[in-house]
């Protein structure tokens, strides 16, 4: 994945602390657990604790965090005309997400079934009918909460905004204002510190402090992030105007994400700090995963299915190849125990098993060192 920043000013390149970033992944973590171990704790007591309504609400509308990290928790970045800055508190990005027109807001909110498309764009599914009713299709291989949502999204995205911006409301009474008040200093130190290391030594070294996987290139004119996806952002698109956000994280961990949607400015949203790994399993089976995972189209799979279940035919849409060849990939993952399948309805969903692939590392280590 790569940012453009050809002639872009270095005042252009910010880091910055983002409340409604940072709800995006705690309630990423309460829906996937098993992408954050070192935060089972907080998850356990923190799910106990909400109110039942509450709890069902942040069900219905799980995909925006849980599938794809969605970009509606960045609304600054896609502002015509605004600073592309955050807000300093969730209630001023609350009313960044209301400057968004409807068709942005409906198509960030629909990634989920807008991601082959994601780094392209593509038409209206508020005015083009084809895409409308490829959505709706996409969504049916979520289940019935994700058909309902995006029907009501399409017919009457004004109610949908009062919703979700009330739905983060109640999140932020619930629990994520004490949270926020406990991790934004330290966010807060981490920007002043990377702040000053990009004028002090440059980016080059900023970006080595932000992660290893960050990397300039070209002379200068090109970030290269290393993840096992492709996309390409401009950080000087003339509709949105210049500028890179790099937005620290205590939830983040594993996830280092890069906004690249077109007509929007570049985000790394990058973690601070990381948790211990659970203990290893054997070396037998960390064997058996290490050689199924030997191969370019299975750690394709992996990432499709990091997220979110995919069925058999949209990997095989994802990946550009037959279904029979992607069945052949999924048997030698499922014997690895790295793929869990699922029935719904005349659908049969696979997704990764994080924790599994979480603990290879770690086997690893234990199990060239026992």
């Amino acid at each position: 994945m790569s940012i453009d920043i050809t002639g872009l000013a270095t005042e252009r390149i910010v880091f910055e602390t983002s409340p409604m970033g940072e709800l995006c992944l705690a309630l990423h973590a309460l829906s996937e657990p098993g992408h954050h171990p070192g935060l089972a704790g907080w998850v356990t007591a923190t799910a106990a604790a909400l109110r039942p309504d509450l709890a069902d609400r942040l069900q219905e509308a799980d995909f925006l965090w849980r599938t794809t990290f969605s970009d509606l928790f960045m609304p600054w970045a896609g502002l015509r005309g605004g600073t592309g800055r955050p807000g300093a508190t969730l209630a001023e990005e609350l009313d960044l997400l209301d400057r968004l027109d409807d068709d942005q807001f409906v198509t960030t909110a629909l990634e989920f079934a807008c991601l082959a498309s994601y780094s392209i764009g593509g038409p209206s599914p508020l005015t083009h009918r084809p895409t409308r009713t490829r959505i709706l299709e996409l969504a049916a291989a979520r289940g019935p909460r994700q058909v309902e949502f995006a029907g009501r999204l399409l017919k009457d995205p004004a109610s949908v905004r009062a919703w979700v911006r009330r739905l983060f409301e109640d999140c932020d009474e619930a629990f994520f204002a004490d949270i926020w008040q406990r991790v934004e200093p330290r966010l807060a130190a981490d920007v002043r510190h990377k702040t000053q290391l990009l004028r002090r030594k440059g980016l080059r070294e900023a970006l080595a402090a932000v992660s290893p996987a960050l990397h300039l290139e070209d002379g200068g004119r090109r970030i290269r992030v290393d993840k096992l996806a492709d996309g390409r952002a401009t950080a000087t698109d003339s509709v949105v105007g210049p500028g890179l956000t790099l937005v620290p994280s205590h939830f983040g961990w594993p996830h280092l994400m890069v906004l690249h949607r077109p007509q929007w400015r570049p985000v790394v949203h990058y973690p601070v700090g990381s948790p211990e790994l659970p203990a290893p399993t054997s070396v037998d089976l960390l064997k058996l995963r290490l050689e199924a995972l030997a191969h370019p189209v299975r750690m394709q799979v992996c990432r499709s299915t990091a997220r979110t279940p995919h069925t058999t035919g949209e990997l095989a849409g994802v990946l550009g190849i037959s279904p029979p060849e992607v069945s052949r990939h999924l048997s030698v993952l499922k014997k690895a125990g790295l793929i869990t399948s699922r029935r719904r309805g005349r659908y049969v969903l696979y997704q990764l098993d994080v924790r599994a692939v979480a603990r290879l590392s770690s086997d690893f280590l234990e199990g060239i060192l026992r």
